[in-house]
């Protein structure tokens, strides 16, 4: 059909404007940034803790030849749905707008499993693989996958899948192992130690998937999601971010080492806590930083200070201790800060006394410099 305005200009073509139109693409970029730029500082000093313990760099080294990454990649490739420009399309976009945003080279090959709990994972030795269970795709809406597949670039790009795999790995050998002899008291002694890394690092990825997604009240709803169902209706942001306070704030010693004991199996943060960091850094200076434009390369990741990393993260514990309301982190604070009675809080802590606890009165004329 010829055109009668007699333009020589092209009909535009649908699926150029369709891929002008698509979104994110007024997102902004991050071209070489460092994952320096956005990782946890309890993500690397739970690192470097990991690698000096006892024993890991053996297993490390054996593990690392003897790990079936290729028969892992058959296995998803033969009974997972790959992800790609004809499957899952719209999964294989927000991808690939992930991948630009953090200016990650390779597009990790992304697969999705058919089960109905939400997760979501990055693993791979040589070569990270992305893998969504179809309970969380059908979970998430599409602004709030974007952050979900930017948290996944963001392992990819911070090199976590190698560890990740390993922890894996030796959880599931750790139960074949478990009737010998002190065999699973090394491994669970490793397991322990990479869970705690694992469980730092998924703060460090949340922050990427931000980057990614750019919308604060998208990632939060997410994990909002994660506690809570298919349920956007009936929760609340904001009151989720307070039942975070109450939590990191609420109970006595007792509540603090129960936190502790419910946290040493779980390979991840309880959401709540989650979105409660999330939600502080996104308001942080740091972050504002980022989304300038100010932020490390990793053109210059091999200059960087390893003492320097380790300051910062002493220097974020102790802030952390001295601004936290938990009573056991007050307890440390009073401690370090040299506060006395130690043993009286203590004994509150055994009995179940939780109030202030009074000074003994001083007989008449005592000094109060006396012991």
């Amino acid at each position: 059909m010829s055109d009668d305005t007699g333009s020589d200009e092209a009909t535009p073509d649908p699926a150029a404007l369709n891929r002008e139109r698509l979104p994110g693409r007024n997102r902004r970029r991050f071209p070489g940034i460092s994952s320096r730029a956005y990782e946890h500082p309890a993500d690397r000093s739970a690192l470097v803790a990991l690698r000096k313990l006892t024993g890991f760099d053996t297993v490390f080294k054996a593990l690392s030849g003897m790990l079936p990454e290729r028969s892992l990649r058959l296995m998803f490739l033969s009974d997972s749905v790959r992800v790609d420009e004809r499957q899952f399309a719209h999964l294989h976009q927000l991808l690939l707008d992930a991948c630009d945003t953090l200016d990650l080279d390779t597009v990790p090959p992304m697969y999705v499993s058919q089960d109905p709990k939400p997760n979501a994972m990055c693993i791979g030795l040589d070569q990270p693989i992305i893998v969504l269970t179809t309970g969380l795709v059908e979970l998430l809406d599409e602004d709030e996958m974007r952050a979900v597949i930017g948290h996944e670039v963001g392992h990819a790009l911070s090199g976590h899948a190698v560890y990740r795999t390993i922890l894996l790995f030796l959880t599931s050998i750790a139960v074949r192992v478990a009737w010998i002899p002190l065999g699973n008291i090394a491994i669970m002694g490793i397991v322990t130690a990479l869970r705690e890394w694992f469980r730092k690092s998924e703060l460090s990825a949340d922050r990427a998937g931000l980057l990614v997604g750019q919308d604060p009240q998208a990632s939060l709803r997410g994990l909002m999601k994660l506690a809570g169902g298919n349920n956007l209706h009936h929760m609340n942001v904001d009151a989720f971010l307070d039942q975070a306070k109450e939590y990191e704030a609420g109970g006595d010693l007792r509540d603090s080492v129960l936190k502790i004991l419910n946290v040493l199996p779980r390979t991840h943060p309880f959401a709540a806590v989650r979105a409660a960091e999330l939600h502080r850094w996104a308001a942080s200076r740091d972050y504002q930083r980022i989304m300038d434009g100010h932020y490390p390369r990793r053109d210059t990741d091999a200059d960087a200070s390893v003492s320097g990393s380790v300051r910062d993260s002493a220097g974020h514990y102790a802030q952390a201790v001295k601004n936290s309301k938990d009573p056991l982190m007050k307890l440390v604070s009073d401690v370090a800060g040299g506060a006395g009675d130690l043993g009286g809080k203590l004994r509150d802590f055994a009995t179940g006394r939780t109030g202030t606890r009074k000074a003994p009165p001083r007989e008449p004329g005592q000094d109060s410099a006396a012991p």
